[in-house]
């Protein structure tokens, strides 16, 4: 591993040392990146006419859509984070201390959970076009009209309703972190509070969420499948399985990487180019304004708009389809599918946990700044969406199969039947590369917190580094690590498209059993498993809201 850049006086030369440490540190950080590499190779084969076809006529489609997705979602994330977070950090209104950690409920919704419970309620037969009917007197859909909830526009609202989260913790943190000495500024010269201190500084916060509220949006399979919207991932998924071409699918998802570079970079700029430097000794935040009558009013109703649309409603369709006894019992499909999850996502969850310590720690302690650099970006396939991580984990998968039969056959003589691309591991270190940079930001930031003498006063003491990071360091990790050891285990609950893709035959997870069922408009009896992974989506949020209040 890289223990020390040295530079060769009169060259400029940077010589690196490595140990044993570091070399098995890039071996896994090459395990993390093969898959992404692998897409580029699988994009190089050959399609015949098929990719010339795509690109004349549905690709334009993907990408309209893709973009008009992304800016509708856009628009209302920011809407209901950003207002949202002023509000219950600017003012002091009857159930505001409440309504900080509820504005988080909507992220423990999968977003497929969420197109699902809304089309059943709005649609012809629902209970909202009913009681029209009833109040109006109407007898037919030819007597009046009534938005459509499959099409662009309910999509980016359910999605929108769910993936706010994200900028409304961005957005809250900023606020609760600008000094009050800057506002006070701001009110002296006569300034609005909101549009000319608190908006400008916190805008890099807030596209930072707004980033990854894109980047969801780029990955999202479940709401535009269901709702026949035709987005790059979708065409992925239409084209791998569909037209049985991986090069063709390939090539849509290298196009699918421009969008994710483009993301990345606005986050990345977002972080480094704007900045402010508060000089004073002691930040303090300014005090709340208390709010009573009609103001107060206002605010809440601002507030419960989100947390009604994205939890309420659709926690209430389920638990009514609960309620009425269509999704009493337990089957053995059921349990079965509620076993594998759990044990998928624990297990992803320990891997990870592991993998990110160990990244973490020897870039940290050992590593200079390259290899910081380089295991940082091993960690970066949260940024890519399922459907693209799943092919380039199949072709790397397949490649290695292939190698592994080669050399079985022709030098063992024994018939190798390619177990790494037809088995649930697949489908586990597809989601370890998935959500990798959960545990490694987790780790990187309990490790930013701990005095930077630590390891080297375990080492004068006489450990040796094993020793150090098993007796010294890992204890004091241990809340970081369980953290993000729970949110890995909650997003591997919900994955859908690469469980979907890379799965064995007769192997259902709660995701792809909720799935199968609401595909053919049998989500009632289903209701039970979708409320049992929105309970354990609830674990994350306790999480995000504790973080926040410190």
């Amino acid at each position: 591993m890289v223990t020390r850049a040295a530079t060769t006086p009169g060259t400029g030369k940077v010589h690196l040392r490595l140990t044993s440490w570091g070399v098995a540190s890039l071996g896994l950080t090459l395990v993390f990146l093969a898959p992404i590499l692998s897409v580029f190779i699988a994009a190089a084969g050959d399609t015949g006419d098929l990719w010339p076809h795509l690109f004349r006529t549905v690709l334009p489609r993907y990408i309209g859509n893709t973009l008009v997705l992304m800016a509708g979602v856009a628009c209302i994330s920011l809407l209901f984070g950003v207002s949202t977070a002023w509000l219950v950090t600017r003012y002091a209104f009857p159930g505001r201390r409440v309504l900080e950690w509820m504005l988080l409920l909507p992220a423990a919704v999968p977003t497929y959970l969420i197109a699902y419970t809304y089309t059943d309620f709005l649609e012809y037969a629902g209970p909202v076009q009913q009681i029209l009917r009833d109040v109006f007197g109407w007898q037919s859909a030819r007597d009046y009209w009534f938005p459509e909830i499959r099409s662009m526009g309910g999509a980016t609202l359910v999605l929108g309703a769910v993936l706010y989260p994200y900028v409304y913790m961005m957005a809250r943190a900023a606020f609760m972190l600008t000094p009050a000495s800057l506002f006070e500024v701001g009110m002296l010269a006569k300034r609005s509070e909101f549009w000319s201190v608190g908006l400008p500084l916190a805008r890099p916060a807030i596209v930072a969420g707004l980033a990854l509220v894109m980047m969801e949006t780029v990955s999202e399979f479940g709401v535009v499948e269901y709702f026949a919207i035709e987005t790059i991932t979708l065409g992925i998924f239409n084209v791998w399985l569909g037209m049985n071409s991986l090069p063709a699918a390939a090539k849509i998802a290298s196009v699918c990487f421009l969008f994710i570079i483009a993301l990345l970079a606005m986050e990345i700029l977002a972080r480094s180019r704007r900045r402010f430097i508060n000089t004073s000794r002691k930040s303090a935040s300014l005090p709340l304004q208390k709010l009573s009558g009609g103001k107060a009013l206002l605010c809440l109703a601002a507030c419960l708009a989100p947390i009604v649309i994205g939890f309420v409603i659709p926690v209430g369709v389920l638990l009514n389809f609960v309620l009425k006894g269509y999704s009493l019992e337990f089957s053995n499909a059921q349990l079965s599918a509620a076993w594998h999850s759990i044990s998928l996502a624990a297990s992803v969850a320990l891997l990870i946990v592991a993998s990110a310590s160990f990244l973490g720690f020897v870039a940290h302690y050992q590593g200079g700044k390259w290899l910081k650099r380089i295991t940082a970006v091993a960690s970066m396939g949260y940024a890519f969406p399922g459907t693209i991580l799943a092919i380039g984990v199949i072709t790397a998968a397949g490649t290695l199969d292939d190698g592994i039969a080669a050399i079985m056959d022709g030098v063992f003589g024994i018939t190798y039947h390619g177990w790494l691309t037809s088995g649930v591991g697949l489908v586990a270190v597809a989601c370890a590369i998935r959500f990798q940079a959960i545990g490694y930001g987790a780790v990187t930031t309990g490790l930013g917190r701990l005095p930077p003498n630590m390891m080297n006063a375990s080492r004068v003491l006489g450990r040796t580094f094993a020793g150090s990071l098993i007796e010294t360091i890992l204890p004091l990790m241990r809340l970081s690590l369980i953290t993000g050891g729970l949110l890995v285990f909650v997003d591997v609950m919900k994955e859908l498209p690469m469980t979907l893709l890379l799965r064995p035959f007769n192997y259902e997870t709660l995701a792809t059993y909720v799935y199968q069922f609401a595909k053919d408009e049998l989500l009632e009896q289903a209701a039970m498993p979708a409320l049992f992974i929105v309970i354990v989506g609830i674990v994350p949020v306790v999480l995000m809201n504790a973080t926040l209040r410190r």
